[in-house]
Formats: C-alpha cells, structure tokens, sequence
C-alpha cells in the first residue's frame, strides 16, 4: 500500500513485513506486548487492569520517548488480523476493563478489520499522542469508544525541535476536536470506569511549565468539560539524556505551578502524583500475549 494514515501524508510504500515510511513498519499489525497494564489513569486501569496492546512504530520522534524500542527501534512481532482479533478476545478473557490500543494509527485499517472479525463487549480505548490526521480517525468511528489522546505541544518550533512535527498544536486541536465529536460528553459507569469520552493527557516537561499552563487554558476554552490527566511522570530516555534542560526530571516547585493553574482553571480529571516518575512504570516489551495460534 501507499500510505497516508498519519498528518505526515508521507505516502510511503508499505509491504505486509516492511516500510519506508517514517513509522518504519508494514501492513501486518506489529505488536511489542499485550495484557493487563495497571499503569493508566484510575478510570481506565481501575482493579483489574486495561487490556494494553502496544503497537510498534510511531508518526513521532519524541526525543524523550520512554517507549523508544517500539517507537522508533522496531521491536515487535507482525501478527494477522485474525490473530490480533483473538489478542483482543484473550484479554477481554482475562478480565481487563477495557481494550487499550497504545499507538495504533499505522495500523488503523488493520484494527478495524480485527474489530469486525470479534468486538469485545468492553470499551476500546484509543490510546494516541494526538498526532492524528482526520481521515484516519473517521474510519475508526463506530468501533473506538474512548479516545485517550496527549496534547505535548502548544508551541510549533518546540514541537519540531523535541518531536520533529511543527505542525503538531494544530494537528493535535484538530484531531481532538474530531475525537471529541465522535466520543460525546464523558461517560463512567457505577465502579468509575470510563465507558465513552475523550481524556486528554498532558505530560509536563522541565523547563516548560508555561507552556504546559497555555495548553490547560486552551483545553479549557476548546473542549470544556472534557476531562484531563496532568502527568508529571517524565523521565529523561533517549536523546533527552543529553540535551540540556531535558536531562533531569521535573521538579516539584515546577509541577506544583502547573497543577495550581489547572485547579485555577476547574478543569475535571486527575493529577498524577510526582513519585509516578520512574523507569518501572515502563512495561518490558517482551512479546508477553503477542504469540498464538495464527489463522491457517
């Protein structure tokens, strides 16, 4: 296929096994790890766990990526759609609360086919860094039940320095304004699980707290009452280790000034506390849940 999923437009060849894109993947759904992941946002983790299914690739090059091995270094097993419908139906099995596509965007037309074949009778929840075109999110309406997107960026020329995409603050409004379409007005059920809605997450970077303080007040006259998760779990990974400003993790005086502005704001969600910053909350992408019995 020549594709055009993502904002990039790229129009790379894709082959089932091989791409050239800048996702650097094929057709064929590659998956790092799938099972219950506890490290989501109460309404999505809750006791039992979300049903976590990593895709490999990714339309950014976040330079501070925490999930780089499958993000940009190819880690992951190419499986069938078949086989990613019974992924889907082995955690649902498991008790998860949900089914949570972690980056999934190279593989949009891959899932809907997967979804078509056996839709879990628990929400989907479509776990994006907000880099989303239109047209690839308009062919997930109807099976995509929660919307989980970041909002990284207000500033282009920090977007492109830290993410290699200036076009991101207006490419992450517009998508979100379209998941917010599609999802309509949160919706929880009686043990505070989010059953329909959009979230929107911000993870807040050292050294930019102003900027992460225009992004709430631009949710907050965009998308009012939609919820938001304030995250401030970063851990310098990759090339942010080396990068000045980049390569310490946030401090509290910083956070402490953000989370005052979103209070100031009234924005509804949740406020991640600072001890969330570790590298264990980062799952081994060891291909647990990936290996099955492929169609025949």
């Amino acid at each position: 296929m020549i594709c055009t999923l993502c904002p990039r437009r790229c129009a790379a060849e894709r082959t089932p096994e091989a791409g050239r894109g800048l996702c650097g993947v094929g057709t064929l759904p590659r998956v790092a790890r799938a099972g219950l992941h506890m490290w989501e946002e109460p309404c999505i983790s809750g006791t039992r766990g979300s049903g976590a299914v990593f895709f490999s690739g990714c339309g950014l090059r976040c330079v501070f990526c925490q999930n780089e091995a499958i993000s940009h270094g190819g880690v992951g097993e190419a499986v069938s759609v078949r086989r990613l419908s019974e992924i889907f139906a082995e955690l649902e099995a498991q008790g998860a609360h949900n089914i949570n596509l972690v980056t999934a965007a190279q593989f949009a037309p891959q899932v809907v086919q997967a979804l078509e074949i056996y839709k879990p009778r628990i929400p989907i929840v479509y776990n994006s860094s907000g880099y989303e075109s239109i047209e690839t999110l308009r062919m997930l309406e109807g099976y995509v039940d929660v919307y989980l997107p970041d909002f990284k960026y207000i500033d282009p020329q920090m977007a492109g320095l830290l993410s290699g995409a200036p076009d991101y603050p207006e490419v992450a409004m517009a998508a979100i304004g379209e998941m917010v379409r599609q999802s309509g007005p949160a919706v929880y059920d009686e043990e505070g699980m989010m059953l329909r809605g959009t979230q929107i997450r911000h993870l807040v970077l050292p050294g930019l707290t102003g900027d992460a303080m225009r992004i709430l007040t631009r949710i907050a006259e965009s998308f009012p009452g939609v919820p938001v998760s304030l995250m401030g779990q970063y851990v310098p990974f990759g090339k942010a280790l080396h990068m000045p400003g980049l390569d310490r993790r946030l401090r509290r005086k910083e956070y402490a000034r953000v989370l005052a502005h979103m209070e100031a704001l009234g924005l509804p969600g949740y406020r991640q506390a600072l001890d969330a910053a570790s590298e264990a909350f980062v799952p081994d992408f060891d291909g647990t849940g990936v290996t099955g019995q492929e169609e025949k």
